[in-house]
């Protein structure tokens, strides 16, 4: 019965990581493309916006909810380690765990921080968003690779 448990909780887990991963796939691949190409003033207008709306019962529980349940999977895995889906549990759990909710609260969170402060309509605000296309982008990179990766290491565990 435990078994069944635990796969029901890793195929959810799956889900989650590929959910977030798609929204940091878009966010990678269009939406930070289209807010740079707008006058800086618009930009940082529009990311302030998104960066307060974004935080929704159901976004957060996305992201980080996926993140308790990660932790759950990999210290099951911990315990299970002849199992041969133990390594995938393990790897999925820690990878979605450090490259999404690590870098989020230390990489993606103060850079939003910081716009939220910035003025858009002044010389400083224009640096501040020209630096923060860059870094914040970056690091929303590592963060949809590494949920897409969880995703498939849940994936082949349930596989194994």
């Amino acid at each position: 019965m435990l078994d069944g448990a635990v796969d029901a909780v890793t195929f959810a887990t799956a889900l989650g990581c590929g959910l977030v991963a798609g929204v940091f796939f878009a966010f990678s691949t269009f939406i930070m493309n289209a807010l740079a190409r707008l006058p800086a003033r618009e930009g940082i207008t529009a990311m302030q916006a998104i960066n307060i709306t974004v935080i929704t019962p159901l976004f957060m529980l996305a992201l980080f909810g996926t993140g308790v349940v990660c932790l759950f999977l990999a210290g099951y895995s911990l315990f299970n380690l002849t199992n041969p889906r133990a390594v995938y549990l393990l790897s999925g759990g820690l990878v979605y765990f450090v490259g999404n909710i690590v870098v989020t609260i230390l990489f993606n969170v103060p850079r939003n921080n910081a716009l939220a402060a910035a003025n858009p309509a002044s010389p400083d605000g224009a640096r501040a968003w020209a630096d923060y296309l860059v870094t914040w982008t970056r690091w929303n990179h590592v963060r949809t690779v590494t949920a897409f990766g969880a995703a498939a290491a849940f994936m082949l565990a349930l596989a194994e």
